[in-house]
């Protein structure tokens, strides 16, 4: 018979978890109206244990940017990887539609449009840039396109940011269609 030991996660579990939980939160509320007694209740940790983990909200949310950049990463790297062949729009094209697929989760959109609004917060204004210098660079390597491919892709990538941040597919008006052509 067994008995009913509990397992305790470590702090780096806990971490991942905080971190998914507040993906969600910071989603919803964006950075100044989350709180982190909200997301240490989601979490299911106390706030002071929330604490040991993050040194302080913006702490939290600087690694809950850089693990959606993670993310974003991997999803470009499973799009190059299926890529119909090496040529550079091609390797493009595959991770655009991988990123289709990952910006489909809303709340890491909404977590990655949010940062993008707290640039007044120096530390979040880095990891935002952290993020766009990973991504750049990452592209750049796998895709072996040029600097205007590279602009074209990442502006594509902003404006399906913002037209699924907006429902844009839910309105039927020529200027969605033109926009989600």
């Amino acid at each position: 018979m067994k008995t009913g030991t509990r397992q305790l996660s470590t702090a780096e579990e806990r971490r991942h978890t905080v971190l998914r939980t507040a993906i969600a939160a910071f989603a919803a509320r964006g950075y100044y109206g989350t709180t982190t007694t909200e997301v240490a209740k989601a979490a299911g940790i106390s706030q002071a244990y929330l604490y040991r983990l993050f040194p302080d909200k913006e702490a939290l949310f600087v690694a809950v940017v850089d693990h959606c950049s993670e993310r974003i990463r991997e999803c470009h790297a499973e799009g190059a990887a299926r890529a119909a062949s090496g040529d550079p729009a091609e390797v493009l094209r595959a991770m655009a539609e991988a990123y289709q697929h990952l910006i489909a989760d809303r709340d890491l959109l909404m977590v990655l449009l949010h940062a993008a609004c707290a640039g007044s917060e120096p530390a979040i204004r880095e990891a935002v840039r952290a993020c766009y210098a990973r991504q750049v660079e990452y592209v750049r390597a796998a895709s072996g396109a040029s600097d205007e491919q590279i602009r074209r892709f990442f502006g594509d990538g902003l404006l399906a940011n913002v037209l699924v941040g907006i429902d844009a597919g839910a309105v039927d008006a020529p200027w969605s269609r033109t926009l989600l052509g």
